[in-house]
């Protein structure tokens, strides 16, 4: 009998230690804690052993925090969500693990994704510091009832960004009280970031070259098209997205167009614009020229100290197909990974869109997307960038003085 007791306790013990929990914490912004909160329970099922805590931020807050932690070496979680707009400032630090290198190597995943998303998270010197898990297929939404009002078909609308402006005046005109575009900004903003090629930056070139010239075409022609919308009284003045401002004029339904991700439809119907469910539609941008907005990223801070637990729930969330699928349904984020988007649930009808099979369009436009090089200065290039329109839309600089201003002030910062 005393055999037999101490064999059981043995058996006991020898469970107890195969089931020893590892606690990994997860730093992630909205809607991207309810994307791996639903992904625990299948996570759990293949690795019983690891305990996930998910440490969920505001959008700024969190790339704040991260920013502070990778700084100071302290603080950071396991596992760290990165969106776009951040992510070759982390790239180009030394705070996130290289996940080129063993025992990671991320290289052999890059066939699995889209062509554009694995360059955004790789440094000059061929580091990888994120695995992508979402994209946005860059979109033109609008209002099929104001359009048909105005007896103009969606195709005049994004011929081109002449065809949008002249048709956009009859648009606004057969219904007043409404706007073509939020913001006219948008359009400059859109311009800068398509019809570039592979590799291409949209700020700056591969040695750090700024791009920012009134004699660069691209730039001259987007803050034409911008200045253009707003002589015309197109836009809203609405500012960016998520503004008080842009909320007010989607509720108030005054809108006819807007550009964005295909994330866009998931806060329209559930918030945005709930009133206005089958009157939205989608097509593709302007000038047959195709975009992301945004993106999310997980990777490992280098202070980490459960590494192996983190690539394993990294790899989970990025290269499970059915997780990539279910994140799409929870928060209609696109996939990165190029298998899921062939689930049968894309080629459904959107019901918020008029049952329009608006995923297969996006399925397509992410094919087409161009890998764009990304550098750490991109956000405070942005901002000048962003000003010096500024100045343009108001009138108080024609378009070669602000842009020569814009260059002069990022080659100062670069220097």
């Amino acid at each position: 009998m005393k055999i037999q007791r101490i064999l059981a306790l043995s058996a006991l013990l020898a469970t107890g230690l195969a089931t020893a929990q590892t606690t990994l914490t997860v730093g992630v912004f909205p809607d991207l804690d309810s994307v791996v909160k639903a992904a625990l329970p299948g996570f759990n099922k293949l690795y019983p052993e690891i305990e996930v805590k998910i440490n969920s931020l505001a959008y700024a807050d969190h790339h704040n925090a991260l920013t502070t932690a990778l700084s100071t070496g302290k603080g950071a979680n396991d596992v760290e969500a990165i969106d776009f707009g951040y992510i070759a400032k982390f790239a180009e630090g030394n705070g996130m693990t290289d996940l080129s290198k063993a025992p990671y190597n991320a290289d052999q995943l890059k066939a699995q994704f889209l062509d554009f998303t694995f360059p955004q998270a790789t440094t000059q010197d061929g580091r990888i510091v994120g695995i992508p898990t979402d994209i946005g297929p860059g979109s033109m939404f609008y209002r099929n009832d104001l359009l048909a009002k105005a007896r103009v078909a969606p195709s005049q609308l994004n011929a081109s960004w002449e065809s949008y402006i002249a048709n956009g005046k009859k648009v606004v005109a057969a219904n007043p009280g409404t706007f073509l575009i939020p913001d006219a900004s948008e359009a400059s903003s859109i311009i800068l970031r398509t019809g570039l090629k592979a590799g291409e930056g949209i700020y700056f070139d591969k040695t750090n070259k700024v791009l920012v010239s009134p004699t660069n075409p691209r730039y001259v022609r987007a803050f034409t098209i911008a200045k253009q919308i707003r002589d015309a009284k197109l836009d809203a003045r609405a500012g960016g997205a998520f503004s008080p401002e842009w909320t007010t004029a989607f509720q108030k339904g005054n809108l006819a167009t807007e550009f964005s991700g295909a994330w866009l439809v998931g806060h329209m119907q559930n918030w945005l614009a709930k009133d206005y469910a089958g009157k939205w539609r989608a097509q593709d941008l302007p000038g047959n020229t195709f975009a992301s907005w945004g993106g999310s990223f997980y990777g490992i801070p280098t202070q980490s100290q459960n590494k192996d637990a983190a690539w394993k729930l990294i790899k989970y969330l990025t290269t499970d197909n059915n997780q990539q699928v279910l994140a799409f349904k929870t928060t209609g984020a696109f996939p990165a990974l190029k298998s899921a988007p062939r689930d049968t649930v894309f080629a459904q009808g959107v019901t918020y869109l008029g049952y329009q099979k608006a995923r297969v369009l996006w399925r397509n436009a992410a094919s087409k997307i161009q890998p764009l090089d990304v550098n750490k200065l991109d956000a405070l290039a942005e901002q000048i960038v962003g000003d010096a329109l500024t100045t343009v839309l108001d009138g108080s600089k024609d378009i070669p003085t602000a842009l020569a201003d814009a260059q002069k002030l990022i080659e100062r910062r670069v220097r």
